[in-house]
């Protein structure tokens, strides 16, 4: 699994467009939802700075990205024109694979370690 993250730095007037067509089930994600490998898209916002966002796209892996955009060229070209009027700025960051997974306990269940810590 390949993880790319994206930072945009949308204008404030755009924030709730760039949410929908960002976002999971928008037009970025349909765009690529019948191809081989995509697995969805996350959408961060920053809580400092509420128009800064992090994009992160998964795929199975980094050629099935690439053998997607070249396929979907015109379509992703056309829609990143578009959605790009909403942005001051966007950078891909990179491709990044996961190598571990964190454990979230839930609320109420601090492990072991932590309650002698006294951390509860």
């Amino acid at each position: 699994m390949v993880e790319i993250v994206w930072v945009f730095v949308v204008k404030e007037a755009a924030r709730g467009r760039f949410e929908l067509a960002y976002g999971p089930g928008g037009a970025w994600s349909k765009l690529f939802a019948r191809d081989p490998g995509f697995r969805g898209i996350t959408l961060l916002r920053d809580t400092e700075n509420p128009r800064r966002y992090l994009l992160i796209e998964l795929w199975e892996t980094a050629a099935q990205r690439a053998q997607a955009l070249a396929e979907r060229r015109a379509g992703h070209a056309d829609l990143a024109a578009a959605l790009s009027d909403w942005t001051e700025s966007q950078t891909e960051v990179g491709v990044f694979r996961v190598l571990a997974e964190a454990t979230v306990r839930p609320p109420g269940r601090a492990g072991r370690r932590d309650r002698r810590m006294g951390c509860e």
